[in-house]
This record gives C-alpha cells, sequence and structure tokens, in this order.
C-alpha cells in the first residue's frame, strides 16, 4: 500500500465522540515509551504527524488520523506508566477499554511490544485481556535496530513459548525498526488486505 495522505481528524477522550465516517480503523498501543508515535510515522511517512517525546505518556487522548481518505489510524494512549496518578491511570484505562469493546469497526489492534526486554507481565495481561474480550489484535515488535539478529531470534522464541503458555494459537508477529522502517511493508500490506476485505472497492 502506498500512503498518498495522511491527515489529523480529531482528539478526545469518549469514543463516541469519535470520526462518525464508518471507515476500517487500526488502533496502535502499547507501554510508555515503546516507540508507538514513531512507528506510526514511520508507517505514514511523515515525521511529525504523531508527536514523539522522550517523555513517557505524553499521548493521553484517542487520537484519530484519516489515511488515503478512506482508513483510520488511531493513536491510543500508553499503558503501564507509573508517572501519572493512580486515579488518571484508571481514567486512561477505562477510556481506552470503552473504545476497544465499542468501536464497531475497529479492525485490528495493534500491540507495540519493545523487542529489547522478555515478555513482560503487563503486556502479557493485557494480551489476555484483549482475548478474552475477543478483540483482534497483532504483536508488533519494535527497536529491532537496537539488538541483534541473534538476540532478536531469541527474544522472540522467548516471548512465543511464554504466549504458548495460555494461547492455543499466537496472533500474527511483526518485526519493526522505525529508523530503518523494517517491517513498515509488511504492516502497510496487512492494513491493505483487510481493507479490502471491509470494502472491495477500496483502493489499496
Amino acid at each position: 500500500m502506498k500512503i498518498k495522505s495522511a491527515e489529523f481528524v480529531i482528539s478526545n477522550t469518549d469514543y463516541r465522540l469519535c470520526p462518525k465516517e464508518f471507515l476500517p480503523e487500526y488502533a496502535f498501543i502499547g507501554r510508555s515509551n515503546v516507540g508507538k508515535s514513531s512507528l506510526i510515522n514511520a508507517l505514514v511517512d511523515r515525521k511529525n504527524l504523531a508527536k514523539t517525546s522522550g517523555k513517557p505518556g505524553k499521548t493521553q487522548l484517542i487520537n484519530h488520523f484519516k489515511i488515503n481518505k478512506n482508513w483510520f489510524l488511531v493513536d491510543l494512549p500508553g499503558y503501564g506508566y507509573a508517572s501519572t496518578s493512580k486515579k488518571n491511570r484508571e481514567q486512561f484505562k477505562s477510556m481506552i477499554n470503552k473504545y476497544l469493546v465499542k468501536r464497531t469497526n475497529l479492525i485490528c489492534l495493534f500491540v507495540l511490544l519493545d523487542i529489547r526486554h522478555k515478555a513482560q507481565n503487563i503486556d502479557l495481561d493485557f494480551m489476555q485481556k484483549m482475548g478474552k474480550e475477543g478483540i483482534p489484535f497483532v504483536m508488533v515488535f519494535t527497536k529491532s535496530d537496537k539488538i541483534s539478529k541473534t538476540q532478536i531470534i531469541k527474544n522472540i522464541k522467548q516471548y512465543k513459548q511464554v504466549m504458548l503458555e495460555n494461547w492455543e494459537f499466537l496472533p500474527d508477529i511483526f518485526i519493526t525498526s522505525s529508523v530503518n522502517r523494517i517491517g513498515i511493508r509488511e504492516i502497510l500490506t496487512f492494513i491493505g488486505k483487510y481493507n479490502q476485505s471491509f470494502n472491495p472497492t477500496l483502493s489499496q
């Protein structure tokens, strides 16, 4: 899929205020500082569409972007950062959960995971919840440029072993680097195929 246009649409804290257009929607989420905004910018080939920051927890709203005028990319707040109050964390959790469960045109959730680290309980618990809620998701490992190929293989293997303790089948897995644009084409191809399934008239 070639990205021809990418524009910011709206930010809000309530799924009921999301765009009314019934277009296929793909949301991105992950622990704070996992490289979510950088990956989104790499996907749409824009430097500052999604705001990047060295400070964890910068994204605190549901941010909608319209891509190629026929699908939405959604930047969701990160989870698991401790730099905000417990009350705020609970508010973010409620906001995200309601969006994920209620948003009927959400096609797939991209769960971002830092490939440098072993499987973390907070990520495993989140994906377990998605499974129970019946929300389709894929696993996206970020920052693959930070470690060796040998270490990548080792970490992915370890992650799969942990996941298979509770999952009969694993979701699709993407290995990415925003710096080297690794995995970008694969994710866009994945989205393009689902766009076609959603509406065969949508151009890739």
